[in-house]
């Protein structure tokens, strides 16, 4: 299972927290993936696709 969006390729990223002693700690930081029924040229698929496409209308949902 993938964690990156099919439309923009936005994927995990590595970021990391520091504490007043300066310790990094290292986490994954993921983007907020729904899993969306598209119309693709007449056909209807389920694909990931993060939450900033769909509000931009990048894509078009399948009824």
């Amino acid at each position: 299972m993938s964690v990156e969006c099919e439309i923009c390729g936005k994927k995990k990223l590595k970021a990391s927290k520091l504490s007043f002693s300066h310790k990094h700690n290292v986490y994954r930081q993921s983007p907020n993936l729904q899993s969306v029924k598209i119309d693709d040229n007449g056909t209807v698929r389920r694909v990931k696709v993060c939450t900033s496409c769909i509000k931009a209308g990048k894509v078009k949902r399948a009824v």
